[in-house]
């Protein structure tokens, strides 16, 4: 059995916590067999192989009768680069307990499950459900609506700098001045309605027109602007850029 999740991005312009896509780089964890340890067995750079590993962790978080399982992880999600790879680790992990758990758990159960091991609910809704993303929590719960996907690619530059989303959450302001919030919402707003009508030119204008989040960021992303700037060529920036498609499946269970 291999459980297959994809890459997400969040916060999508002016859609803090709010919109996301699911995106075409994967996580694929393999359960080799049953052991009398949890084995983990992967390539990546100080993930831990044993029952520590997020991805056990999470399994056994939702199901602690897990037995010890030999898993085989390939991921092509970078670490710490704002694509959601502990998200997809979390999800991965659900699927996991879910799957030997017999839990029968609904996608929304997973989401919200997801979102409390996170701390947050947009990326787990992503990897789960699959697609372009619209959701908000409420009353502990987390109401998603799944908007049109566009028929484009999407690039992504990865630095070789990593960004742990503590650190880029710790730079938000505590508050925001009445005027500035009502018109990044009335942007947001506006986004996600051009996103229903397929009006992507429009969607394309607001999406760079964020209010709430990316000019605090900006000092933690010094080629931000630069990106936006030259995002149909490359001009001087040396770091990986990948191609991307949304992915509209969600996590996946493969059968051997």
């Amino acid at each position: 059995m291999i459980i297959k999740v994809p890459a997400s991005t969040a916060n999508l312009g002016p859609g803090f916590d709010s919109l996301g896509m699911a995106v075409s780089l994967y996580l694929e964890v393999e359960v080799l067999n049953i052991s009398d340890r949890f084995q983990v067995d992967h390539v990546m750079p100080d993930i831990p192989h044993d029952e520590n590993n997020l991805i056990v962790k999470t399994a056994l978080t939702v199901y602690p009768g897990l037995p010890p399982l030999h898993l085989q992880v390939k991921s092509n999600i970078p670490l710490a680069h704002s694509l959601g790879s502990s998200s997809s680790a979390i999800a991965a992990g659900i699927e996991l307990a879910n799957h030997f758990g017999k839990l029968n758990l609904s996608d929304k159960e997973k989401v919200k499950i997801g979102a409390k091991i996170e701390g947050h609910s947009d990326n787990s809704a992503l990897t789960i459900l699959g697609g372009l993303i619209v959701g908000t929590e409420i009353d502990n719960h987390f109401d998603t609506i799944k908007a049109p996907l566009p028929d484009f690619s999407l690039v992504a530059y990865v630095s070789e700098y990593n960004l742990p989303t503590k650190k880029s959450r710790n730079v938000l302001p505590a508050q925001l001045d009445f005027k500035t919030a009502t018109h990044g919402s009335a942007i947001a707003n506006t986004l996600v309605a051009s996103l229903f009508a397929k009006n992507y030119q429009l969607a394309g204008e607001l999406v760079e027109k964020d209010a709430f989040h990316e000019k605090y960021r900006e000092q933690l992303v010094p080629e931000l602007l630069l990106v936006r700037e030259v995002a149909h060529q490359k001009h001087g920036l040396k770091d990986q850029t990948l191609i991307l498609k949304p992915d509209n499946n969600g996590v996946q269970i493969i059968e051997d």
